[in-house]
């Protein structure tokens, strides 16, 4: 059964673009959120793991064995969406999270739960497998908007996760949390069966030939350069965030649980609306303004965490913050999938592996520095990294002025 409505016929062409229903579209949407989800599970449970495991430091760096997974499964598993059945990667890797979060929710020890976390964030990678599909099955004046519908999908696992989590660690348990998780991996499989599409590999090359293109795609491609550099400093501010909020608010100040920061994600749903209204302006206006207007959106939101140390600063910095992120997100991911048809899993790749290690190293990061300056230290390093992501794209904009002179 597939109810995508396209005719899959063709890779490139118009007419499979002008078939991808909304349907379709929204199944991507939450079969992605649902996949992305499983890497933010543990961030609001992080006291109550902690708490089991005897506050062992190394339970500390679950959030960065997290993303580091996905980093690597975005490296290695993420190229292979050009090179083979596109649909049946999908739907295997969706079976494989459903293991690896049974396997997190039975950890007897801190570094076996450390370990099963690698497993879960690298075949969490199956969210970036189902964009660029996306973004390859959308007509080119429409791929801002198909690529902000699906980021919005993406971003309402990235925050509903966190309510969801944290109300169950609070009240079940956090290997409850990681039970759930099974039945909603296999459900996003299903979604995937009955709604994709059949799609050739954009490319016959092998594994090995495509893993050996990512360093030359890197070298040419200015642009994806500086959409990766400056995504990666920009989500290390955001996990930077997340990765303390659940501690934070644990100490005396606040006195509250995991449940209350699980709820933040909730306050942060105005990214959902950012991710597709960023996309519609990226495809009128082009989607350099959006990066400019998101990096600088960030900053904003770390000063007033510095700044006002309260519970309602808190609720208008993460609004602003996840409205600045998703804003730059999408809008990076636009110029990115724009440069090369044929290699769009690739350059995701690239893409979105420099941002994951930049997640991770701003999740280790931020643990180091609250351990040593508290949240003040946190803020100040957040909106370090967003002011490291505006100066890269400073430079290139100064790098790229006397090329645009010699071609007027």
């Amino acid at each position: 059964m597939n109810i995508s409505g396209m005719n899959t016929s063709r890779a490139d062409g118009k007419t499979v673009s002008q078939g991808l229903s909304k349907a379709a579209l929204f199944a991507m949407a939450t079969a992605s959120g649902i996949a992305v989800a499983n890497i933010y599970y543990n961030q609001p449970m992080l006291g109550i793991i902690e708490n089991e495991f005897g506050h062992q430091p190394i339970t500390g760096y679950i959030p960065t064995a997290t993303q580091l997974g996905y980093a690597l499964g975005l490296l290695f598993l993420l190229p292979l969406g050009d090179i083979v059945h596109r649909r049946k990667l999908i739907i295997s890797q969706f079976i494989i999270l459903a293991g690896a979060l049974a396997i997190a929710a039975i950890a007897p020890t801190a570094w076996a739960l450390v370990a099963a976390s690698l497993i879960v964030g690298a075949s969490a990678t199956v969210a970036q497998q189902i964009v660029p599909f996306a973004a390859t099955l959308a007509a080119p004046e429409q791929r801002g908007s198909t690529i902000g519908t699906v980021m919005a999908g993406v971003l309402s696992g990235i925050l509903f996760s966190r309510t969801l989590s944290g109300f169950v660690g609070a009240h079940a348990g956090w290997r409850e949390m990681f039970w759930i998780g099974v039945p909603l991996a296999l459900v996003a499989a299903v979604l995937m069966v009955l709604t994709l599409p059949d799609h050739h590999p954009a490319s016959r090359m092998h594994y090995r030939t495509a893993l050996v293109s990512l360093g030359h795609l890197w070298k040419r491609e200015r642009a994806l350069r500086t959409a990766a550099l400056m995504q990666a400093a920009l989500f290390g501010s955001f996990t930077a965030f997340w990765s303390i909020l659940a501690l934070y608010l644990e100490t005396p100040q606040f006195n509250l649980g995991s449940d209350v920061a699980g709820l933040f994600g909730i306050v942060g749903a105005v990214g959902i609306v950012a991710a597709p209204l960023a996309g519609r302006i990226a495809d009128r206006r082009g989607p350099h303004f959006v990066v400019w207007l998101g990096s600088v959106l960030t900053i904003v939101a770390w000063a007033i965490f510095g700044a006002w140390a309260s519970l309602a600063a808190l609720v208008i910095g993460v609004t602003v913050l996840d409205f600045g992120i998703q804003s730059a997100l999408v809008s990076n991911q636009h110029i990115v999938y724009a440069l090369d048809p044929e290699a769009k899993s690739r350059l995701n790749t690239i893409f979105m592996t420099a941002m994951f290690l930049g997640g991770a190293t701003g999740a280790a990061l931020a643990t180091l520095t609250w351990g040593s300056a508290g949240w003040l230290g946190v803020s100040m390093l957040g909106g370090l990294l967003a002011v490291v992501a505006l100066i890269v794209r400073l430079l290139d904009h100064r790098a790229s002025r006397p090329v645009a002179a010699v071609g007027h």
